[in-house]
């Protein structure tokens, strides 16, 4: 079979962990030119993320400035993806999730009938706004995919409601193959010098790790998350919290302003994939506004307290692995006091199984676009 130009388009760091095994599986066989196009959407850590993969970009679009807009980076992606597109000609496109990365890279794709591939295809909150602008990305990448490949069945389900039916497959989440790989490589002594890097914190106490960065929590919501974070650490002062901090203005004021000065809250900067791994290991349970560690968490047996009003991510919560607890310091507190205080509850979230994938989706994904060109080629 003549090599087919398969491109990767990425730009966020939960692209780059999702997207990783699958680039790391076409680039096992000759069957497939393989090119990787980073637009920087999230530079620092998107970069880490590649690094620890072992993947170099063959395009930097460089797209990222300081306080832009969602217009302004929407401009700046039509213009850069056209560009390359015309210039590569790939046969197939790539893209992951929901940022505007994915959704540009899928309509300038489409503008030059390029075949899109959607990975993590048919998440849904259904709410135009949270989260924001992400659950519209999907709906309008899901309009212009070609393949939609589906984490679950509850996935495929929200495509065929859109009266979506062609060219769907449920293949797990590639997060999941993500992380067994990263646990597979993760040697003694990684994981000795991880451990000296959180020296500070005392593992034989409760650790939560906390992550918040969502755009639509910004502003009030934001502050009582962090309110809530602060009467808990105060109540509890044999609890630690470790909070990598998201480098963007709006979550660094509200959070550094109210809990900078609590001893048992460890702020720090964001850190690289093999910590987050590590820390959500060592964790006790995670409080976590993400999506990707909403996926994570759970194949660790740790319970998740989502910090949102929506969660496009529904099978989690009916599994049990986690429980959606909104931004109202109120339901945030009774939330974290109830799952510190009962054991009963924790032990059903923590044992509760991860409905999102068995770590073969990257091999799934790959067998079926390989089947695909070959029946083109048979044609």
């Amino acid at each position: 079979m003549k090599q087919k130009k398969i491109m990767f388009i990425l730009g966020t760091r939960p692209e780059a962990i999702k997207l990783a095994p699958l680039i790391k599986e076409f680039s096992k066989l000759s069957n497939f030119q393989v090119s990787v196009c980073s637009t920087g959407q999230h530079k620092k850590m998107l970069d880490q993320v590649l690094s620890v993969f072992k993947i170099n970009p063959t395009h930097q679009l460089k797209v990222m400035n300081k306080n832009q807009t969602l217009a302004g980076l929407t401009s700046k992606l039509t213009k850069k993806i056209d560009a390359l597109l015309i210039y590569e000609k790939p046969d197939l496109i790539f893209v992951q999730g929901d940022t505007t990365t994915a959704f540009i890279g899928a309509l300038s794709a489409f503008y030059h009938k390029i075949k899109v591939a959607h990975i993590e295809a048919g998440l849904r909150s259904y709410n135009k706004y949270s989260p924001f602008p992400e659950d519209i990305n999907r709906v309008l990448i899901s309009k212009l995919a070609d393949f939609h490949f589906c984490p679950t069945d509850v996935a495929i389900k929200n495509l065929q409601k859109e009266n979506i039916r062609k060219n769907i497959f449920k293949v797990g989440n590639t997060v999941i193959d993500a992380l067994l790989l990263i646990l597979k490589e993760m040697d003694t002594k990684t994981e000795r010098i991880i451990s000296e890097k959180f020296n500070f914190l005392d593992l034989s106490r409760k650790v939560i790790l906390t992550t918040g960065h969502r755009r639509e929590s910004f502003g009030q919501p934001f502050k009582e998350i962090c309110y809530a974070l602060k009467e808990i650490a105060i109540e509890y002062k044999d609890v630690q919290f470790i909070y990598p901090v998201h480098l963007n203005p709006q979550v660094q004021k509200p959070v550094y302003d109210i809990l900078k000065n609590l001893k048992n809250v460890f702020l720090i900067e964001p850190i690289a994939y093999q910590e987050l791994i590590w820390l959500i290991n060592k964790s006790y349970f995670v409080l976590t506004d993400s999506g990707g560690i909403q996926e994570e968490a759970p194949s660790l047996g740790k319970p998740v307290l989502v910090m949102r009003e929506v969660t496009e991510r529904t099978e989690g919560i009916k599994a049990g692995n986690a429980i959606l607890v909104g931004t109202s310091k109120e339901k945030i507190v009774a939330s974290i006091n109830k799952l510190l205080v009962d054991k009963k509850q924790y032990q059903r979230m923590s044992k509760a199984k991860n409905p999102y994938g068995d770590g073969k989706a990257s091999k799934r994904i790959f067998n079926i676009v390989k089947n695909y060109f070959e029946l083109l080629k048979n044609k």
